[in-house]
């Protein structure tokens, strides 16, 4: 049995509720807290508080430890490793930071706008669009979760976490694997491809869905899960 921390990105712990019980019905203790991505006050330091305080409540100091951070959560998810004996640390569809780097700087840094744009043309779609939650992130995405993530509606993000800088100076000494949307449209598969191996040396790996695989394909993001901590772990 392994002890998962997934960490989402911004939104709350609602992103991961298809994929819990999957991970339950495996026999595996789950944390999944709400970062405070509402308070202006709250830096990278009070998301990561945050994580290890609910992981230390609920599951007190386990072994087995894999940390899940998705999109901007990619950000926190190494910092837990500095706090916490992670074996595993699992980034799925990230915004990976360099040190220093903001989330503000993330998107012009990476090139994303371009890469959006690029594979908006590549499917047809207009680019000049303007933004629709259904096109860019719920259009792989099941009716019924659908209706329960707008019935659950989305917290607000607060804007200043954008301005901090990354605080680590490099990567944590812990194993990492990558797993991406080959149809995410936020961030593209080419995007996510290069900044995985610039940044981390990593060639991700690939399944069909887009930016919110937990909602649109929990269980190829847990049998991906499990592959990975079946190797690393054991």
């Amino acid at each position: 049995m392994a002890t998962y921390v997934l960490i989402h990105g911004a939104s709350d712990a609602f992103y991961w509720h298809r994929v819990i019980p999957l991970l339950q019905s495996r026999g595996h203790e789950v944390v999944a807290p709400d970062l405070p991505i509402d308070d202006d006050g709250a830096g990278f330091a009070d998301y990561a508080d945050t994580v290890v305080r609910a992981m230390t409540e609920a599951v007190g100091h386990p072994t087995d430890l894999v940390v899940v951070g998705q999109s901007m959560g990619a950000f926190t998810a190494p910092i837990i490793c500095q706090r916490l004996q992670v074996e595993l640390l699992v980034l799925v569809a990230p915004m990976i930071p360099a040190p220093g780097e903001t989330l503000g700087a993330w998107w012009d840094n990476t090139g994303q706008s371009q890469a959006e744009r690029e594979f908006a043309e590549r499917e047809g779609r207009d680019p000049d669009a303007a933004f629709d939650v259904m096109t860019t992130f719920l259009h792989d995405v099941p009716q019924d979760t659908i209706e329960a993530v707008l019935q659950h509606g989305v917290p607000g993000q607060s804007e200043t976490i954008f301005a901090q800088p990354w605080p680590m100076d490099a990567w944590p000494a812990v194993p990492t694997r990558v797993l991406i949307g080959r149809d995410d449209r936020l961030l593209p598969a080419d995007l996510l491809r290069r900044v995985a191996v610039e940044r981390l040396g990593i060639t991700p790996d690939e399944t069909p869905g887009g930016h919110l695989l937990a909602f649109g394909h929990p269980d190829a993001v847990v049998d991906w899960l499990e592959s990975y901590r079946s190797e690393v772990v054991g």
